[in-house]
This record gives structure tokens, C-alpha cells and sequence, in this order.
């Protein structure tokens, strides 16, 4: 085994989520690269294992075969929303690969969300050390100590669940919760250099035609939307400077050369003024690489913001829309207002950027009258993409709260595509995932109508691309009547494996809606 050597790993397989490995867009894990770059800075062996792509946890095995570590690490990225949501094939995955690198003889550290939420389940599991919230910096102080740089006791080591195994003791003991980093412009770029790209680069290709590549701007999010977890962060919020990030964009750019960037922040440019400053620094280092990133509703109609976020590249702003009714966002505490969501999509159309919509369904309450404020709303703005989920609980949240006493035995989803209905909503599973054919289906019909239409107006533009989209049209048109059909039947049936309601149930929680048919 080789004396103090590190393997640092994580474990989302896209392999084991069939909706993503679909749609084929991987990412690098940037938050274990993160901490591969801050223990290499640190003077430490660090080699690295990357599931993303991988087979299944047998690479790891591999891994495990080829460096024989004297500590193995799953440091999950918590950059990745999926490692927020805490799949269960994933924490499946993660528990496989602690007890191979146990019976290899590591000493295993991990550290991600569901890790935060269920430090003793990955105890019970062979993790000797369970890392709470950000990470590096308490993974910097237990190598420190593991290795014999230091001599502090585990117990006053923040930021840590410590096994009753390291401690010799009868019980586990959870430390004291650790600050977050500030200054993170002295953070060393992620270690992009210890990656297959050419993996990636040659999946995105395949599947796409471009090759993407990931990177982060801040850390956390200090708004309060009552369903969003956040186990990491907390409700602190950090960013990097302007320059700094385009200093990052060179250095990718020149050595690796992707067609486009994906900003992976919750939000991208909070503070004001950040933006049009990073448009200036990208000019100022020529890192122009066009991205799409993530944003808020409000803060996209801070005069040229929009206008900033085309300068710098901006190709596409995700927007977490959520719902078309003002009801559904007031009870979510989401902070925003239907219309903002209207005029923000206007100002980016206006300036040339396209828009995508995050929406989500079944939150306690949702009436049909609601679920169709918000298809109209994306008839009325036309994004240029939506994504689509229902409400999910995760513990440390208000609304996770709010529904405990209706969970069942299931408390996470397999895998992305799940969207099953884990609390007594307002319809049950089976309705939702009816509900995200009709709506993907609505969608894609308007967008091919749209693109009809604007060959229409310019016959000279036709392409074989615009009459694969009249056949989808015709094809969603045919067949929308049918589905619309099936959502009224969908909304009438039972939810499945749950407990029963009592006397005690939430406002809005008691009064289910009248099931309406058709749209």
C-alpha cells in the first residue's frame, strides 16, 4: 500500500441515472477537483477516480486495485444539483464503494449532502470520518492529522462525524459545524488535470456536436425558498471576483478549447455591478467562451443586467420560474412575482440571450387552476427550454417539515427521472408524470409551430431541420388530445404507498382539488 497516499473520488454515476445518461451532457465533478487542487496544494499524493462515466462501482474496485490508498475519499461534488437531491442509487453506489475500499484496508472519509443528512448511515456503512457542509478545509486539517502533521484530537476537528471505531470508543461524536471559506479567489483552480476531457470531449461531440465544460463563480445561495436544501452553504453567500473567474476562462479556454461553459452557481452575478464588470475582464483576457448559466427573475431586471450577460457570452439563462400562479410562489417563500418572470424573459429575448424555465409541480396546495397559470405562462413567454420536476422533501428544508408526517418508506428518489410523489400532494404520482408528458409535449409543439411560422415568413430559410419540426408538430397536435385525457383520468386515482391522513394536516394539505379533464 502506498504510505499516505490519497484516492479521491465520488460517486454519481450517469450510468445509473437513465434520463441523464439520455440526454448525454456530463460534467467533470468540480467539487472534488476543488479538493483535489487543495490537498495538492497542501503537498499531498493525490490520485483521482471519476464515476461519471465510468461502468459501475467495479471501476472503482480498479482504482482502488491500481493505487492502493492509504485513505480513500468520496468527496461528492457539491456543485452537482443531483448530489443535493440525494438519489438513492447513488448513496447505493457510495456505501459499495466504502466497503470495497474498507476491504482494501483505506481508512475512508466522506463528505457530501446526503452524507451531512445521514452522517450514521455511512458510518454504519465503514466511513470511519463523515465531513459535514463545504469540506475542503476540514478534509485539509484530518489529512493533517491522519498523516501525522498534527497531532489534534479528532473530537476538536470542526466540521466532523468521527466513528466510534477511530475514536476506540462505544459511539460516534458529531464536532462542531465549521465557517465556510470567504477569500475564494485563493482557492487554486479545480484540478482539471487529473480528468479523461477527452472522455467528455468526445461524448459531448457524439451526442451534441459541441463539448462543454463546467465551472463555479460563488458558493451559496442567501435566499429562502422553502423547498430548496441546503446542507452544504447554509444560507451564506460567496463569490469570486470578476477577474479571477476570467482568468479561469483563459486558462480553460487555451487548454482545453470547449465550444461553450455551463455556470453551475445557483445564481450567476448577485452582487450588482458584477456582471458588466465580468463582460470587461473576459474582453480585457480574451476568454470569450459563450456559456449558459442560472438566475433569478428579480434580479434579471436590475438595469443591464441583460445587456451585461450578452456581452460577456451569455448563450442562455436558466430562470427558476417555478409556477405561473403568484399563489404557488408566495407559499413556496420563493421571493419572486409571476411578472418578473414575464419581463425578465422579454429583456433576455430582447437582448438577444434565450431562456430556459425550471418548473415544479406539487407543491401542497397546487390546484388545476394553478398547473395551468403555469403552462400558460410558458405559452405566453415562449422559453427557449424548460425543465420539469415536482416537489421533493429533503430534510432541513420548511416544506420537508411541512409534509413529514405523510413520507412513507421512500424518502429519496432513485434517480432523476423519478418524480414520484413521496408526500400526500395535492394528486398523486401517476398524475405528475402524465403531467410531464403533457407539458414536454406542449412545449415542443409550440416551438415547432414557432419555427413553421418563421419559415413562413422567410421561405428562403427552409431546412431539412424545419420539416422534421412540422412532423413533430403534426405528431404532438395528434396526439396531445390523448394525453390531456389521460392527465383527467391520472388526477382521479389514489395515492399509492403512503400513510393516511389524521386530524392534524396542514393548511391546504385537507382540501384536495376537483379533478378537472382535458386542458
Amino acid at each position: 500500500m502506498s504510505t499516505g497516499s490519497i484516492l479521491l473520488g465520488q460517486s454519481y454515476f450517469l450510468r445509473f441515472d437513465p434520463k441523464l445518461w439520455q440526454a448525454m451532457e456530463p460534467f467533470p465533478p468540480l467539487g472534488t477537483l476543488y479538493a483535489a487542487s487543495m490537498l495538492r496544494q497542501r503537498g499531498y499524493e493525490v490520485a483521482f477516480f471519476d464515476a461519471m462515466l465510468a461502468e459501475s462501482e467495479q471501476a472503482w474496485d480498479a482504482a482502488l486495485d491500481q493505487h492502493q490508498p492509504a485513505f480513500a475519499v468520496l468527496f461528492e461534488d457539491n456543485f452537482n444539483y443531483l448530489s443535493k437531491m440525494c438519489l438513492s442509487r447513488m448513496r447505493e453506489a457510495a456505501f459499495q464503494m466504502i466497503r470495497s475500499a474498507r476491504q482494501r484496508g483505506a481508512i475512508v472519509v466522506v463528505c457530501g449532502s446526503d452524507a451531512t443528512d445521514h452522517a450514521e448511515g455511512y458510518i454504519q456503512e465503514g466511513a470511519q470520518f463523515v465531513i459535514h457542509g463545504e469540506g475542503e478545509a476540514t478534509l485539509l486539517e484530518l489529512m493533517d492529522r491522519l498523516q501525522g502533521r498534527t497531532q489534534t484530537r479528532y473530537e476538536d476537528i470542526a466540521g466532523l462525524t468521527v466513528s466510534a471505531e477511530a475514536l476506540a470508543g462505544s459511539s460516534s461524536e458529531r464536532t462542531a459545524p465549521r465557517r465556510v471559506l470567504r477569500e475564494l479567489d485563493e482557492i487554486p483552480f479545480p484540478a482539471r488535470d487529473l480528468v479523461d476531457i477527452d472522455a467528455y470531449r468526445q461524448a459531448w461531440r457524439q451526442r451534441h456536436g459541441v463539448f462543454s465544460l463546467n465551472m463555479v463563480t460563488t458558493r451559496g445561495c442567501p435566499f429562502h425558498c422553502n423547498w430548496c436544501a441546503k446542507p452544504i452553504w447554509g444560507q451564506t453567500y460567496h463569490m469570486r471576483s470578476p477577474a479571477n473567474v476570467a482568468a479561469e476562462m483563459a486558462e480553460v479556454k487555451a487548454t482545453y478549447q470547449p465550444d461553450q461553459l455551463w455556470f453551475c452557481d445557483d445564481i450567476l452575478g448577485l452582487k450588482k455591478g458584477w456582471l458588466a464588470e465580468f463582460a470587461d475582464e473576459i474582453a480585457r483576457h480574451q476568454a470569450g467562451v459563450p456559456f449558459k448559466c442560472l438566475s433569478r427573475a428579480d434580479l434579471l431586471l436590475r438595469d443591464g443586467e441583460a445587456e451585461a450577460l450578452r456581452r460577456a457570452g451569455c448563450r442562455v439563462v436558466w430562470i427558476g420560474a417555478e409556477s405561473g400562479s403568484q399563489k404557488i410562489l408566495d407559499a413556496m417563500d420563493k421571493g419572486t412575482q409571476v411578472e418578473q418572470i414575464y419581463e425578465a424573459t422579454k429583456r433576455l429575448h430582447a437582448a438577444g440571450v434565450a431562456v430556459g424555465f425550471f418548473l415544479q409541480f406539487g407543491y401542497p396546495g397546487e390546484s388545476r387552476a394553478d398547473i395551468n397559470l403555469t403552462r400558460k405562462m410558458v405559452r405566453d413567454c415562449r422559453p427557449d427550454e424548460i425543465g420539469i420536476s415536482v416537489s421533493y422533501p429533503l430534510p432541513g428544508t420548511r416544506f420537508h417539515d411541512l409534509v413529514s408526517a405523510q413520507l412513507g418508506e421512500k424518502r429519496n428518489w432513485v434517480d432523476s427521472g423519478d418524480l414520484e410523489m413521496m408526500y400526500r400532494g395535492p394528486f398523486p404520482t401517476s398524475f405528475y408524470r402524465q403531467l410531464w408528458r403533457v407539458v414536454n409535449k406542449e412545449f415542443r409543439a409550440q416551438r415547432a409551430a414557432d419555427a413553421i411560422k418563421a419559415v413562413a415568413r422567410r421561405p428562403t430559410s427552409l431546412r431539412p431541420a424545419h420539416l422534421r419540426r412540422a412532423a413533430a408538430w403534426g405528431f404532438h397536435r395528434l396526439t396531445l388530445p390523448f394525453e390531456h385525457l389521460a392527465l383527467g383520468r391520472r388526477s382521479r386515482e389514489p395515492h399509492v404507498g403512503l400513510p393516511a391522513l389524521d386530524s392534524g394536516m396542514s393548511p391546504g394539505e385537507a382540501s384536495q382539488p376537483t379533478p378537472q379533464v382535458g386542458p
